[in-house]
């Protein structure tokens, strides 16, 4: 699991490989990830937008940007978590994300970033 804490937010990440989901004789690897964010703020956060960085071994780089995650924008009290499984699919066996997430004090209403760290998809049969 990655962890990173950024702006009083605790974000982890860990990572799935689907093998049954993937097919490598057309490079369609595809990974699932849980997000793990907690406040460690004193005041409730309401998660607005996110922003991703993806990158696969063959040098490729996307970004994914939007509204909220997986159709939601929660908001998340003090010393609470919210979690949630997303997916993403990689040309090849290797690659990495990274991001942030932007997030609105519901108290005072100033939106503010929390950085996402970098974490490697890679799968297993490409491990050494």
């Amino acid at each position: 699991m990655i962890t990173n804490i950024s702006e009083g937010v605790k974000i982890s990440v860990e990572v799935f490989y689907q093998p049954d989901q993937s097919n490598p004789a057309n490079s369609e690897y595809l990974f699932a990830y849980r997000i793990t964010i907690k406040n460690i703020n004193n005041f409730p956060i309401q998660l607005l937008r996110r922003h991703w960085i993806i990158a696969d071994s063959n040098g490729e780089t996307r970004e994914v940007e939007g509204e909220g995650v997986v159709g939601n924008q929660p908001v998340i009290e003090p010393n609470n978590t919210y979690q949630y499984i997303s997916a993403c699919t990689l040309t090849t066996e290797i690659g990495k994300m990274h991001g942030m997430y932007l997030f609105e004090n519901t108290y005072s209403k100033k939106t503010f970033s929390a950085l996402i760290p970098e974490f490697h998809l890679q799968a297993p049969f490409k491990l050494n």
